[in-house]
């Protein structure tokens, strides 16, 4: 019985690593390009040379687990009126007519396993950049961060004595 038990127990560890490892290759790690997108947007110009606040867009950082992918009503409450020859804004309102959202491409990866809250990480002050890299800077934004485990644990530890953000230590905090 006690063979029968250890085996099992060998199993599922086996099993659980096998899951972990296969789904930290989808990071993509060293790729200072970024996908290609449908439209050509730059964080640079927006978040960069005009200074535009990454919550306007990605307004739910603050308020929502999730930071939202912006739909294209707004970015047409600016390029109604700015930019509307360019190429890219051109394709931006045939989105807007046809009512569609842009298929954007998925650029950041965390395995299914895991959860990030970002309305926790922006009301305890941190500023996207801290995870997201120079994204004023980026013309394609790609994954500047590896965000596994070891990267997060890691700025954990360096908040644990945060006076008003205790960082925590609690597996169950991402992993649920």
């Amino acid at each position: 019985m006690t063979k029968l038990i250890a085996a099992v127990i060998v199993f599922c560890t086996l099993a659980a690593a096998s899951v972990a490892l296969s789904q930290s290759f989808n990071v993509r790690m060293g790729d200072t390009k970024g996908p290609v997108q449908p439209i050509n947007f730059s964080h640079k110009i927006h978040a960069g040379i005009n200074q535009i606040d990454c919550k306007y867009c990605h307004y739910g950082a603050a308020n929502s687990v999730w930071a939202n992918i912006p739909a294209v009503s707004t970015c047409m409450g600016c390029h109604k009126i700015v930019a509307t020859d360019k190429p890219e804004i051109v394709k931006l309102t045939g989105y807007s007519d046809r009512g569609e959202q842009i298929p954007w491409v998925k650029v950041h990866y965390l395995p299914d396993h895991v959860k990030f809250n970002h309305k926790r990480h922006v009301r305890a002050g941190f500023a996207c950049q801290e995870c997201h890299g120079p994204v004023q800077e980026m013309d394609r934004v790609y994954q500047y961060s590896s965000l596994k485990m070891g990267w997060c644990v890691g700025c954990h530890r360096k908040n644990l004595n945060n006076p008003n953000y205790p960082a925590t230590m609690d597996c169950l905090a991402c992993h649920h």
